[in-house]
């Protein structure tokens, strides 16, 4: 038996023995191997990830001799001829041929996506999987890329994995020992509703009322101040329910099967997030990826993967793939890469937007200070998000160009109205009437609809028919030109309260 740790320190230990693997560059090598799960890795990107620019003139053979050092290690009783069952061979390069629990992060990986059979079933597996966890995956290995992308997927696995412990434990009827653990949860995720929703549930079970609705005024502020959006229609049921102490809150008496969720769940009775089915009478939004870097894609997917009603139906790797998958397989949201070979995001966005009924466009950039970023805004795009965003900003934007709403990374909005600082004179479009400038300028602001109805005390639809109403009869494709007009006429400036 041999075991592989990727989660926290990286080592491989056989018959209870830590196994001398050698120095950093052969734990690399067998530590890419070991991410790849199984499917070659190319001599060539071993090479370029050991030695990025520059290699040395013999890095083939230096390659082939960790191998060879990491082989001996792995498989000390092999025949000096025997073929090599482990780490083995396949053109154009290596492959690590273990079993699923023989590796710790294909093991957790594994236990967090299985299906299951219950509450119970789903409570052991995560916190087995949990178990395996030791500290940040790849702690060794930060300065390389993919270790960088592969950290990051696997530790959004374990927020899944806590979140779907603490959800079984909850329809168990235990309630009282998840409260510390889902406030630090919470505090530390703030953007993830999930979190807050398990907390406020936990809280009202243990008879924590004001408690629970203070943890949902917490969350609505996160998400305001981060986002400028307010809470998911979950979160908004919730916080009905447990005003009107909805019965369906209450928790599971001893003994009674608990297969299953209490209502507002986000995650299906023991369904992988990912796959679980769209509510009913709704259907998964569809999302294409365009990005020309494989990294930046297989993030992406994990994170979508992860997102109940959310359905990824193609990746581009260049401008001209995105137009053609968007063409045909008629998506409901382009996440877009500005920077691409052979046809840039930028003139890409502006054909998908001239076609009929476009998709939404969601533009991403790595700084937020792309020269690009204004002309994008006035072709037509949905908001702005950096590629070092967190996971729930993604989503978040995703969700919010679908509703209607214009989602700019706060990076990105500081640069964007910077240009518009030195404006003085307000100049509203003709034939607008104050109550539409008024309206222009709360858009402007980062406001959604319901903040907009609150603040002017009228109804959220029809807030959402004069949105409408006004971008047709400015010739206006989305909110977030609205917002460039705002700040081209002056309506709102830096520095004006909101904005």
């Amino acid at each position: 038996m041999v075991i592989f740790r990727a989660l926290g320190p990286f080592e491989a230990i056989s018959d209870g023995e830590t196994l001398d693997l050698g120095g950093q560059r052969q734990q690399a090598v067998l530590a890419r191997l070991l991410v790849a799960g199984g499917r070659a890795v190319p001599v060539s990107a071993l090479i370029d990830e050991l030695w990025p620019g520059e290699p040395p003139a013999q890095a083939l053979s230096t390659i082939q001799g960790y191998v060879s050092r990491l082989r001996r290690a792995l498989e000390p009783g092999r025949a000096p001829r025997e073929e090599a069952g482990i780490l083995v061979s396949a053109p154009p390069g290596y492959a690590l041929r273990a079993g699923v629990e023989d590796v710790d992060s294909w093991h957790f990986e594994h236990l967090v996506k299985s299906d299951h059979d219950g509450p119970a079933a789903t409570l052991e597996r995560m916190e087995t999987a949990l178990g395996l966890w030791r500290g940040p995956a790849l702690a060794g290995f930060q300065e390389l890329m993919w270790a960088q992308a592969e950290a990051m997927r696997l530790d959004e696995l374990r927020l899944l994995a806590v979140e779907r412990r603490a959800d079984a434990a909850l329809r168990l009827g235990r309630t009282g020992a998840l409260i510390p653990d889902l406030e630090a949860h919470a505090s530390a995720h703030p953007l993830r509703e999930e979190a807050w929703r398990l907390l406020a549930l936990a809280l009202y079970r243990a008879g924590r009322q004001g408690d629970a609705l203070g943890a949902l005024r917490r969350a609505r502020e996160a998400l305001r101040d981060e986002l400028g959006l307010d809470l998911g229609p979950t979160l908004q049921r919730l916080e009905q329910d447990i005003l009107a102490q909805a019965g369906h809150l209450d928790a599971p008496e001893a003994g009674a099967p608990a297969s299953g969720a209490s209502p507002g769940a986000r995650v299906a009775p023991d369904t992988p997030r990912g796959t679980e089915p769209a509510r009913a009478g709704t259907r998964a939004l569809r999302v294409l990826i365009a990005d020309d870097q494989a990294l930046v894609r297989t993030g992406l997917k994990v994170i979508l993967d992860s997102e109940p009603g959310l359905d990824l139906v193609g990746e581009a790797e260049n401008g001209e793939q995105a137009i053609a998958l968007v063409r045909d397989a008629r998506p409901d949201v382009v996440l877009m890469d500005i920077q691409m070979p052979r046809l840039d995001g930028l003139a890409a966005a502006r054909r998908i937007l001239a076609a009929e009924a476009p998709p939404k466009v969601i533009m991403m950039t790595t700084f937020g200070t792309d020269e690009n970023l204004y002309a994008a805004l006035r072709a037509g795009v949905s908001g702005f998000v950096l590629k070092t965003s967190a996971p729930e900003q993604l989503i978040a934007a995703v969700r919010a160009a679908v509703a209607g709403d214009a989602l700019l990374d706060p990076a990105v909005t500081t640069h964007l109205i910077s240009a518009f600082a030195g404006r003085r004179d307000p100049s509203a479009p003709e034939g607008l009437s104050d109550a539409d400038v008024d309206l222009i300028k709360l858009v402007a602001r980062g406001f959604t609809n319901r903040q907009i109805a609150m603040t002017l005390d009228v109804p959220e639809g029809e807030v959402a028919g004069d949105v409408t109403a006004l971008l047709r009869a400015l010739g206006l494709v989305d909110r977030a030109q609205l917002v460039v007009l705002a700040y081209e006429r002056g309506l709102v400036s830096p520095g004006t309260p909101g904005a």
